[in-house]
């Protein structure tokens, strides 16, 4: 077995166990098996990343690194005062920054910072969705919608669409933050956004992120190859959001979480290598490589439902 060969079957080892695999041991493992060189990745001088969800954990970690590499970032948050003190770190260590504020789950709010945007922008290379909680409790968003659905799912979805001229432009690419905990859930268009009385914020999110998987399939059939559709899974990493939504599997795995960093170095590396090494269109990401998006058959997305998680989307940001 030559030595390419022996690195796949000790990687598909550790993806079957899940576990290692998410963890810090199977990022280390992997990091130093395929010789991984941060200070390898291309140079973005010039380019332009928008990234939503920057103040903390990944996003954080995402923008200084993007940044490190000479990106342009318009970086989306919703917290004044927290976008406003990240992003003056990130100038005082020389990175290229212009903000706007807005919360994704308010759809006005995503229609307002699409201009913002394009005025400053009217090319963008990469969009990142990366905005997003696990949130325990039951809320709707400023159109009455659930919180996390909206966040997640919707307003990236209209964010997208908005954005997809300048993304054409500069033959651009749509990163999007999911989570390996959507394994666990099938996309139903019916069940994707929870009730009060039945709420379940762990599945709430599963389930978000299951769609977020599928509608980049569903970008990827729909458009043409001017802009491709990624997501990705970071791993278990340690960041505030686990910390608050998770505090016992934060307490349980805390020796084994990723850092933040480490979280974000394949999302890092999707907005940097060229296009070329990517592949096709549509890809779901861990470790810097292609996964599979079910792992078990009852899992798999029934025939047509990304077609009405597609309609889905476009009837509830008004797009029909």
């Amino acid at each position: 077995m030559n030595r390419r060969s022996s690195q796949s079957v000790v990687d598909q080892v550790l993806e079957l166990a899940i576990a290692p695999s998410w963890s810090r041991i199977g990022y280390d493992i992997r990091r130093r098996m395929f010789d991984w060189d941060a200070s390898a990745l291309p140079r973005l001088d010039g380019r332009v990343v928008v990234l939503t969800g920057f103040t903390s954990g990944i996003g954080r970690a995402t923008a200084s690194l993007l940044g490190t590499l000479g990106a342009t970032l318009h970086l989306v948050g919703r917290d004044p005062g927290r976008v406003a003190s990240v992003s003056a770190e990130l100038l005082a260590d020389g990175i290229k920054v212009t903000t706007s504020i807005a919360d994704l789950a308010d759809l006005d709010a995503v229609r307002r910072i699409a201009g913002e945007i394009i005025e400053q922008h009217p090319s963008i290379d990469v969009l990142i969705h990366n905005a997003g909680a696990l949130s325990r409790t039951y809320t709707t968003s400023a159109q009455g919608y659930e919180t996390t659905v909206a966040a997640q799912v919707l307003g990236p979805f209209l964010l997208t669409t908005l954005l997809l001229e300048p993304l054409r432009s500069a033959h651009g690419r749509v990163l999007t933050v999911a989570s390996g905990g959507m394994y666990a859930e099938r996309l139903s268009v019916a069940d994707l956004e929870m009730t009060s009385d039945a709420y379940d914020g762990v599945r709430a999110y599963a389930r978000a992120k299951r769609a977020q998987v599928e509608l980049a399939r569903e970008w990827t059939r729909r458009n043409d190859d001017t802009v491709s559709f990624h997501t990705m899974h970071p791993g278990w990493a340690d960041t505030p959001g686990v910390v608050e939504s998770l505090p016992t599997f934060h307490r349980i795995t805390r020796p084994l979480l990723r850092d933040p960093a480490a979280g974000a170095d394949t999302l890092v590396w999707l907005a940097a290598i060229e296009a070329s090494e990517l592949g096709e269109s549509g890809g779901f990401w861990l470790d810097r490589r292609r996964r599979s998006i079910s792992k078990v058959p009852w899992t798999d997305t029934p025939a047509g439902e990304r077609y009405r998680l597609w309609n889905w989307c476009k009837e509830r940001t008004g797009l029909s």
